[in-house]
């Protein structure tokens, strides 16, 4: 096992420049989950001037964010912040399902990496308990997601005529 070439995480965010889309809805939520994210982002390196944060109404609004923010070729990894709590309605898993499915969506489509940082949670103090944790979790998963795209980017050779 030791001839396996492994490519090992690199949490280096120099040089990378990372898109942010954060929901309004559940603002506290929301607000506290994008202060975790970037001030992680900043602590792997990434300088605050290559960090973007773009704001939306909602968790079904941040897959069209993101997609326009995927076509600027701009960025080497967005993240999706987002808090979707539980109610009496379906509508809790027509956010969640919906919002998921298009970051995912996106992520393929445009291939570039995408951490998905939309809270589900069933009470606003589960919420509350996770946002630190997952903000610095998406930061992380942003800038190795974004550093394996690179490593494995293939090197295209122009020729010159």
């Amino acid at each position: 096992m030791n001839d396996i070439d492994v490519f090992e995480a690199d949490l280096n965010g120099q040089d990378l420049r990372i898109a942010i889309v954060q929901a309004r809805f559940n603002e506290e939520h929301c607000r506290a989950l994008s202060e975790a994210c970037i001030s992680e982002l900043l602590t792997l390196g990434v300088a605050h001037n290559d960090i973007q944060l773009v704001t939306v109404p909602g968790a079904l609004e941040i897959p069209f964010a993101l997609a326009q923010l995927a076509k600027t070729e701009e960025f080497d990894a967005l993240i999706a912040l987002g808090a979707v709590i539980r109610g009496e309605t379906y509508h809790f898993e027509l956010v969640s399902n919906e919002s998921a499915s298009g970051i995912t969506r996106i992520s393929l489509d445009a291939e570039i990496p995408i951490a998905n940082g939309i809270l589900t949670c069933d009470t606003d103090e589960q919420a509350a308990a996770r946002t630190q944790e997952k903000g610095r979790d998406c930061a992380r998963a942003a800038v190795e997601m974004a550093n394996l795209a690179l490593a494995l980017t293939p090197d295209i050779d122009i020729q010159s005529e």
